[in-house]
């Protein structure tokens, strides 16, 4: 039998700790390896449900585009295995356009007292309210050197543009709005849309936008219960075929330029015969106008990832044969799209 000499021995010993520690390190290399492609998969897998998920919500806004896609529409909605896509088609000119406040510089007296009884309904301090509408009328018109009265002197680190509002979001910057504007849901019932929304659309009004105008609880109430039909649902297939004659007649106000209409039905805990006093307003609202602005919001999912594109167009309708506001309408040219933006 042969012994080994010690030094045989260290050596051998050496010889296999080097192996081990190159087997370790040959280990450690595969997994980090493996880690690394399981993470580029997984990133590769994410970027892919991100983009089917855009591609989706683009899809829905497309369909949403067609003239003849109406709120209602069951084409708004669509599963296809692991992808959807879901679209909510309202009216944009429900809200109050703030930059019809003082077009030109020109002051529109009931439009702005309809917006500061929206403030107030919304619970802004009436010690506020001055200074809030000051400041959003100097902001907006064309009175550069010229300040109202509650509104703030400009400085280096406030000066107003005197220009339309770009976007809702630009209230942020105005003096006065930075507690309104931080509540969820503030910019609900507020648009910017020039070219478009030169009247409120009582069909898609809020409750609190038509209260704004002086128009009592009851009627407001009335009116709503019977432009959502039996489900109680805006933008629904059950909603009924309501002209502008009946809805100002809910409303409890006539059409411009003509005499109010016979009082309605008797709104319980009312005088029979009780009307809403609503001088001034005919002329600001509308009842399904005939070119509607429309904001659709389209939602498309891939798997566990969302994304959202906003878009705010204007769809052309030609009244079939009938006066305005009266009967149905047929769709006529692509809409145009005033403006896109992915949120």
């Amino acid at each position: 039998m042969v012994k080994l000499s010690r030094s045989c021995k260290r050596d051998s010993g050496a010889a296999l700790l080097l192996a081990l520690w190159a087997l370790f390190l040959l280990a450690g290399v595969v997994f980090a390896w493996a880690l690394n492609i399981n993470s580029r998969l997984t990133v590769s897998s994410t970027a892919n449900r991100v983009l089917s998920a855009e591609a989706m919500a683009s899809s829905g806004a497309e369909v949403a585009l067609n003239p003849t896609i109406k709120p209602a529409s069951t084409n708004l909605h669509r599963k296809m295995g692991n992808e959807s896509y879901d679209v909510e088609m309202s009216g944009e000119c429900g809200r109050f356009n703030l930059n019809l406040l003082a077009p030109g510089g020109v002051e529109n007296p009931v439009l702005v007292a309809a917006l500061r009884q929206y403030l107030n309904i919304k619970g802004v301090d009436l010690n506020d309210l001055d200074a809030m509408m000051d400041s959003l009328l100097d902001w907006t018109t064309p009175t550069k050197g010229l300040r109202r009265l509650n509104a703030p002197e400009e400085t280096d680190d406030y000066r107003p543009p005197h220009t339309p509002l770009t976007s809702v979001d630009e209230l942020k910057k105005i003096f006065g709005w930075a507690e309104y504007t931080s509540h969820p849901g503030w910019d609900e019932d507020f648009t910017t849309i020039i070219g478009g929304c030169q009247q409120i659309d009582a069909a898609y009004a809020s409750r609190d936008v038509l209260r704004a105008f002086g128009i009592p609880d009851d009627f407001v109430d009335r009116f709503l219960q019977a432009r959502a039909g039996p489900d109680a649902l805006d933008g629904t297939a059950d909603d009924p075929q309501m002209d502008q004659p009946t809805a100002f007649s809910l409303l409890g106000i006539g059409a411009a330029g003509t005499a109010p209409p016979p009082p309605p039905a008797p709104v319980p805990g009312t005088a029979p015969g009780t009307t809403p006093q609503v001088n001034g307003i005919q002329s600001l609202i509308v009842f399904k106008s005939t070119n509607p602005v429309f904001r659709i919001v389209s939602v498309g999912k891939s798997g566990d990832v969302t994304r959202s594109v906003q878009m705010v167009v204007q769809k052309q309708f030609t009244p079939v044969g009938v006066a305005v506001g009266v009967g149905a309408a047929i769709a006529a040219g692509r809409p145009q799209v005033l403006s896109w933006k992915e949120l």
